[in-house]
């Protein structure tokens, strides 16, 4: 923990286990705690060019696995700098973020961020603003490895 002991961030290569980072949000004086777990689902929505109408429409591929990479000195600098910004603009007490790195094969977490706060209102509003704050503005890129065997890199605004 840093930010005097109220924030958590890590970049692992390894499985995101939930039980060590559990009691980092404990405090007595906060009465939520809240948890975005994003895991890789097995589908994922490609644009695809149509033959008979201009532009693209989506279609639903298979996913095998997904494959992170960093630039991982500035992606712990923005992950800080996001925890920092959540601390002080959703009154939250403690924030957690494990981001995986390299493949994540179906149904394992990429992510994990978890904050506490002294009212659930804080902590339920502060999660989707990290994630999309993290999906825009970290430099952590996700390429999608699809069934068919082509790959697709997701661009950061992307939700």
């Amino acid at each position: 923990m840093d930010n005097i002991n109220r924030t958590f961030v890590q970049l692992v290569q390894t499985p995101i286990r939930m039980e060590p980072l559990l009691p980092l949000l404990d405090d007595p004086d906060c009465g939520a705690q809240s948890w975005f777990h994003g895991v890789t689902r097995r589908t994922t929505m490609v644009d695809a060019p149509s033959q008979s109408e201009p532009g693209s429409r989506s279609q639903c591929q298979i996913t095998e696995t997904l494959f992170y990479e960093s630039h991982q000195t500035m992606a712990l600098k923005q992950l800080h700098e996001l925890a920092d910004n959540a601390l002080q603009r959703f009154g939250l007490s403690r924030i957690v973020i494990v981001h995986r790195l390299g493949e994540v094969p179906i149904g394992e977490a990429s992510v994990v961020i978890g904050c506490c706060s002294a009212h659930r209102r804080n902590s339920f509003d502060a999660l989707p603003w990290m994630m999309d704050e993290l999906k825009s503005n970290v430099a952590i890129w996700k390429q999608e490895r699809l069934q068919d065997g082509s790959t697709l890199w997701v661009h950061p605004t992307t939700p």
